[in-house]
């Protein structure tokens, strides 16, 4: 199942948009859920009309969601589910019966668009899936899944699911390795520097690589901060994938480096967190 949260702005469109039609590949169900605020504070604050307003956007914002996501794909099981409190915890719970969670990026202004910012930055890192932060594909994007490549677990976990979505989108994988040489390196010492880094980026890709013979895969080795050099390889792409560290409570952030492609990717990003070995 995957879960796409929505919120009546445009950019929760373009994440139902994005889930209906990776659960058509994948021959799974969609969930779309709203979150609402909660109803029940101290007698007095809420009036039974702010009450019954609250309730008819949250089904109007559902009900205008499924209809525009059966009219993408008729053949995707939908169905709709009204949450309450905090959109990012609700998002976050309702992840644990998920293969993915796909919420929007942040829009450009109003309320919702706030929102959906919001919930993008504040909800990866602490899913107990992989989050989706959607974003509408150009008119012609490449048909490539580009992914970041380190050696943590999280990398190794992205590196993985780029695979298996290389191989059901009948894509090219480009496999990035971002490095910068240490100040001051000798042309010997640079040398081995990047001999390191290219043994790092065939190993991590090289255990994986087998299970889908199928897949294209192009392994790139460049210099540059890891944001600039995904930015550049991933614009136009039909999907960036990044893995990252997760922190465990919800209130901490999760890594710099997918805290700044969530602000900045323009194809759809996936975020894969997973907790370090200690």
């Amino acid at each position: 199942m995957i879960v796409v949260g929505v919120d009546g702005s445009q950019a929760a469109l373009v994440a139902a948009e994005w889930a209906v039609r990776e659960a058509a590949m994948r021959g799974v169900t969609v969930r779309l859920v709203h979150v609402m605020p909660a109803l029940d504070p101290p007698v007095g604050l809420f009036s039974d009309e702010v009450r019954r307003w609250v309730r008819k956007h949250a089904a109007f914002v559902l009900s205008d969601a499924l209809q525009h996501v059966r009219e993408q794909e008729r053949e995707v099981e939908a169905h709709s589910q009204v949450l309450t409190g905090d959109p990012r915890l609700a998002l976050i719970r309702a992840s644990k019966d998920a293969e993915l969670l796909v919420v929007g990026s942040h829009g450009t202004g109003g309320f919702w668009e706030q929102l959906a910012g919001s919930v993008a930055l504040g909800v990866p890192g602490q899913a107990s899936c992989p989050v989706v932060i959607a974003r509408a594909l150009p008119e012609r994007p490449r048909n490539e899944v580009v992914v970041g490549v380190h050696g943590s677990a999280g990398g190794r976990a992205a590196t993985d699911f780029a695979f298996a979505e290389a191989a059901l989108r009948g894509a090219e994988l480009h496999a990035i390795r971002a490095w910068s040489p240490a100040s001051g390196s000798l042309a010997t010492g640079y040398t081995r520097e990047s001999s390191g880094q290219r043994r790092l980026l065939t190993a991590t890709v090289g255990h994986i690589r087998a299970r889908y013979p199928g897949v294209k895969l192009v392994e790139r080795l460049v210099r540059g901060h890891p944001v600039d050099v995904l930015l550049s390889a991933s614009a136009g792409a039909a999907l960036l994938v990044v893995g990252s560290r997760g922190r465990g409570p919800v209130t901490a952030f999760f890594g710099s480096i997918s805290h700044a492609l969530v602000q900045y990717a323009t194809c759809p990003l996936v975020v894969i967190a997973v907790a370090d070995e200690d």
